[in-house]
């Protein structure tokens, strides 16, 4: 009987772990409300047009783009539209939102960003509001060659690991 090496359960163990990562991520648009306060990262181009299309019916949402991606998006046509433009990783992301949750008094926010990205992106948020109720909005990586696809995932799932061990930036 052969005897597993360890190079190679521990390249099990992180496929597996990729597979649970995957499978366990927000998938698709949680229950927005009429007056909900919707947060869209910026970083990927699918996720304000993906935002703007799933709160068509809430006219009285606030939506507040947050990153340095959001001055690439004509926003002047809304008057709900607020954009943060200072926060350059999902860490700061999550800064820039508890600072205008704790200056607005919100309970409850919906997230919007990519599936791959969203878990990371939860649990920083989480950690610095977390009393705040958070409802997912994850935009679909749509028309991505299968191969990219991949990569984006793995590179979150690497990127979520570091998180859990507390390393937020870089």
């Amino acid at each position: 009987m052969k005897i597993i090496t360890p190079p190679f359960l521990i390249l099990g163990l992180f496929v597996l772990g990729g597979m649970i990562f995957k499978l366990t991520s927000p998938m698709g648009c949680g229950p927005i409300l009429p007056n909900d306060n919707i947060f869209v990262l910026t970083g990927d181009a699918r996720r304000v047009p993906y935002a703007m299309s799933q709160t068509k019916m809430y006219p009285s949402a606030k939506i507040y783009i947050i990153g340095v991606g959001g001055h690439r998006f004509d926003t002047s046509g809304n008057r709900h539209i607020i954009m943060e433009t200072r926060s350059k990783s999902t860490y700061q992301n999550a800064l820039a939102i508890e600072k205008i949750v704790r200056q607005k008094h919100m309970s409850r926010i919906v997230i919007v960003t990519t599936e791959e990205h969203m878990k990371r992106a939860i649990h920083l948020i989480h950690h610095e509001t977390p009393t705040t109720e958070l409802v997912t909005c994850s935009a679909p990586l749509i028309g991505m060659p299968p191969a990219r696809r991949l990569e984006r995932w793995t590179v979150e799932y690497l990127k979520y690991i570091v998180t859990l061990f507390g390393i937020k930036e870089g």
